[in-house]
């Protein structure tokens, strides 16, 4: 009788352990672990460089330029070509000359998205509630042998991210993104690793990303080696070229 009630005592506590855990808990402590708000909101301007490696041969120069409030620039360098995505915090635009177009082209809404949502460097958990991001957390997941804490965000955009969280240091290792682009849902898989220090914040510095469940050769692997906060960089870098607009207003 009484090893009944022991065991029954246990599983009562064990069971409330578990369930102990709130998504503002896990939030917080992933917000502290990066290096707190203050940190945080002292970086100002991001430059990120370093390499990115496609379709497991093709080896690119990369370099990522963030600013706040919500701007980023994204450009992939081989053999003189520079492939070029940016989001000036109201419209995206891209330069694609590996697919033979060297002009600037503007993005839909859809494809400005998932650059809108790269532009917020301090992460979708960040001033959630202020970013009218909705957190739920769905418990624990195995993540390659490690028990993340899962998170899904419904961000404000309409887009669905769910974020795992290392157990132990409470940095995303992961992130499943749900997106709908021109009436077509894309699933995407993002791992991270490999944080290093910015000015007393954590940033990843590996970064694995491609559709979820697609082949290893349709993943793109980016690898930082150097960054630099609160550098000068100037609005002009993320605003659609001047020249290609007036170009596409005189166009009849």
């Amino acid at each position: 009788m009484h090893a009944r009630w022991g065991l029954g005592f246990a599983l009562l506590v064990f069971a409330l352990s578990a369930h102990a855990v709130t998504a503002d808990e896990l939030v917080a402590k992933s917000i502290a672990a990066q290096g707190g708000l203050d940190k945080l909101a002292a970086i100002k301007t991001l430059k990120l460089q370093g390499q990115l490696v496609f379709g497991g041969n093709f080896k690119l120069a990369y370099t990522e330029l963030l600013k706040r409030p919500g701007k980023v620039r994204e450009e992939a360098s081989l053999q003189g070509l520079t492939q070029v995505q940016a989001w000036d915090g109201h419209q995206g635009w891209s330069i694609q000359p590996f697919g033979g177009r060297r002009d600037p082209i503007p993005m839909s809404a859809d494809e400005a998205k998932a650059l809108a949502e790269d532009a917020d460097f301090e992460g979708p958990l960040v001033n959630a509630k202020a970013k009218s991001n909705e957190v739920t957390y769905l418990g624990r997941e195995d993540v390659e042998g490690t028990q993340a804490y899962k998170l899904q965000v419904k961000l404000k955009d309409g887009n669905t991210l769910v974020i795992y969280l290392d157990p132990d240091a409470y940095l995303p290792i992961r992130e499943i993104a749900q997106r709908t682009v021109n009436g077509v849902q894309q699933v995407t898989q993002t791992d991270y690793g490999d944080y290093e220090q910015v000015d007393g914040v954590y940033f990843p510095f590996a970064i694995s990303s491609g559709p979820k469940g697609g082949a290893p050769e349709s993943r793109m692997q980016i690898s930082i080696a150097g960054a630099e906060a609160n550098v000068p960089i100037e609005d002009a870098l993320f605003a659609f070229p001047e020249k290609a607009a007036a170009k596409q207003g005189s166009t009849p």
